[in-house]
């Protein structure tokens, strides 16, 4: 059973080597919103790139189902959020799993177990 779900900026700060602390340990996934968001990030150099799709690569994807479509529906009606933010959070309800974010919108969600990861300073 999936424990985490990782968010982009989740992502983005492991791969930079930006967080305090090692993922949590148990399985993750990243949502399919989060796979389209980091191949299309702005700029991303192609040693960036190589990074990414390593990482990719060792990682489950979930793709959207009926169950992630209606929890984003809902909780993007609910608690306007961009709709990729709602297809992540989505993807966490929907395999009750901790959504592992540093987006303070979604870290306010009521029914969506959420954790927060402290980051290194920019130095």
């Amino acid at each position: 059973m999936v424990r985490f779900v990782l968010d982009t900026n989740i992502v983005l700060y492991f791969l930079g080597g930006r967080l305090s602390e090692p993922l949590p340990a148990g399985p993750s996934i990243i949502s399919v919103i989060s796979e389209l968001e980091l191949l299309a990030y702005p700029g991303l150099a192609p040693s960036e790139e190589q990074k990414v799709r390593a990482f990719l690569a060792d990682i489950a994807v979930m793709e959207l189902t009926l169950a992630i479509k209606n929890h984003a529906v809902d909780l993007r009606k609910r608690y306007s959020l961009k709709l990729p933010d709602a297809i992540v959070a989505a993807t966490a309800l929907a395999l009750e799993a901790t959504l592992l974010t540093n987006d303070q919108r979604l870290l306010q969600l009521k029914e969506v177990p959420t954790q927060m990861l402290p980051i290194k300073a920019l130095s």
